[in-house]
């Protein structure tokens, strides 16, 4: 049996591509990737002369069968994605549920992803939160938001820069005007930002300046209303 590597790789800044990454790439019987032209950059960059082969959302379920075949005759397989940890709003999931169904090792190193480092440097609770990635476009996209209006964690989207406003119009009308909320952008690049505030400060903060780049947003959970019998003992103590 061989083994099927899930890799991370760099969201922005390619200094965050790992020692054990290149390793695996460079050693790996054959790397799959969403794009080939992307990924080849990838490669060029780290002087990684391997062989790629595309496996993205539109053909992963015809392809797995034969990489899996692969796998179990004893081949070693990287699968990478444009960008960050595969399997997180991008492919990786399909293959690695087939391959563990047919006994085949899957190992995911560790590495970037875009997510967390949103998370942590959001200012919001990061004890508790729940990655929702991103939502529906159009069907059933309002009901999903409605779900999440009791939600007591935080709560972590990815977005477009193109419905970002939307987006955060939406959060709004949901949630409230005033729930705390952080957007984050272009992570590890150049013109990273970060921009708290409540979700009506964010509205009009986008709607005056244009959103640029891919947005990780951070949202507040509702605050939890303390329960009256730990109300009654507090006043009692008191």
């Amino acid at each position: 049996m061989g083994i099927l590597y899930l890799v991370p790789t760099p969201v922005g800044n390619m200094e965050d591509m790992t020692l054990r990454a290149i390793r695996i790439l460079k050693e790996a019987d054959l790397v799959l990737c969403e794009d080939t032209r992307t990924s080849g950059i990838l490669l060029k960059h780290f002087e990684i002369k391997n062989h790629l082969m595309s496996h993205h959302k539109f053909n992963e379920h015809s392809t797995s069968a034969g990489i899996v075949n692969r796998l179990k005759a004893g081949d070693t397989v990287a699968l990478i994605s444009d960008a960050g940890t595969p399997g997180i709003s991008d492919p990786g999931f399909f293959l690695a549920r087939e391959a563990a169904a047919c006994g085949v090792t899957v190992q995911t190193l560790p590495g970037a992803t875009a997510f967390v480092p949103a998370l942590v440097s959001s200012g919001l609770p990061c004890d508790r939160f729940c990655f929702e990635g991103f939502l529906p476009q159009k069907k059933g996209r309002k009901t999903h938001l409605e779900n999440l209006a009791e939600e007591t964690r935080t709560m972590i989207f990815y977005e477009s820069p193109y419905r970002v406003v939307k987006t955060l119009e939406q959060f709004a009308e949901v949630f409230g005007a005033e729930r705390q909320a952080s957007c984050c952008r272009e992570i590890s690049k150049v013109h990273e930002e970060s921009v708290r505030g409540t979700l009506a400060e964010l509205t009009a903060h986008f709607k005056e300046t244009e959103p640029r780049g891919e947005f990780v947003i951070v949202v507040a959970g509702k605050e939890r209303v303390k329960s009256s019998s730990r109300k009654k003992q507090t006043d009692k103590n008191l």
